[in-house]
């Protein structure tokens, strides 16, 4: 099985070079300047001269909060972008794997968010990645669309090294306490994807394409993330700190992020056989990595 993803160094696609290395999976990561999102024109070539099976859509435009002074080049890549990504897949054949996100919700909601919840993405990053969606959808039937959320491993930036990088030079780390989801290492989303890719690869009439969301296991706000990292980090001989609990008030961003990004991935479960581990055991083995 020969397995695209586009983009180089985002988390997923780091986790998926590894995890496809680990399990004899051929997986090719194109990025800039052979395919760029913000230059669509790229894409379509791009990815016929990979020769995929599969495609994964990974790359994106992340930057939330200054996707609120950039909103053309988040939609130019999260939705143009990503229906091209989608469009080339479905020339060659073969099916598209889209990675999405929770910021498709408002955080209104007052449980875990299942997928037919309505949207209403309350900041530009979140309605370029559901724009992205809906041009996924429509360029190719084939899709599996994962919503996911807090995505953390040992590659890049993200909330686990900025918290770690933080304990090095303080004893104190103020840290929202009202803002609740379900941590999802960037590892186990690449196991996830490369098991679901599996399924479609050996199943050629899988039929229940569509969104599906994929969170680890658990849930938790982002002081209580911060303690677990830093908790873990003490006992593995890292750094640590006290973290204090503070509102999203009190610090404020351009972008509004959802107080509630809980997911539900009892979908996914079912179609796939495949469920996160906790996110507790998840935030330790990343730690650990990161540590040694």
């Amino acid at each position: 099985m020969r397995l695209v993803v586009t983009g180089r160094e985002g988390q997923v696609v780091s986790s998926l070079l590894e995890a496809g290395q680990l399990a004899g999976v051929d997986v090719i990561a194109i990025g800039r300047p052979r395919l760029d999102l913000a230059n669509p024109d790229t894409v379509i070539e791009a990815i016929a001269a990979a020769k995929p099976d599969i495609v994964v859509s990974a790359a994106a435009y992340t930057a939330v909060d200054q996707a609120e002074d950039e909103p053309d080049l988040a939609f130019r890549v999260n939705a143009v972008g990503a229906g091209k990504v989608a469009q080339a897949a479905a020339r060659l054949g073969v099916p598209v794997i889209h990675l999405s996100t929770d910021y498709v919700f408002d955080g209104s909601a007052s449980g875990d968010y299942v997928e037919t919840d309505a949207t209403a993405p309350a900041s530009v990053y979140g309605a370029s990645k559901l724009a992205g969606e809906q041009a996924v959808a429509a360029a190719n039937p084939r899709n599996l669309i994962l919503r996911t959320a807090w995505v953390y491993s040992p590659f890049g930036k993200n909330f686990v090294k900025t918290m770690l990088r933080l304990a090095a030079d303080r004893d104190e780390i103020a840290v929202v306490a009202d803002q609740w989801g379900n941590p999802t290492s960037a590892l186990d989303i690449a196991d996830a994807i490369l098991h679901a890719a599996a399924t479609l690869h050996r199943n050629k009439d899988f039929a229940a394409f569509g969104t599906y969301h994929l969170a680890g296991t658990g849930e938790t706000n982002w002081s209580g993330f911060a303690r677990h990292i830093l908790d873990t980090s003490r006992v593995s001989g890292g750094p640590s700190a006290r973290v204090r609990d503070i509102t999203t008030a009190d610090y404020p961003t351009k972008a509004r992020r959802p107080a509630n990004s809980r997911l539900s991935s009892a979908k996914f479960a079912s179609a796939f056989g495949w469920s996160a581990p906790d996110w507790r055991l998840s935030t330790q083995a990343v730690v650990r990595r990161v540590l040694s």
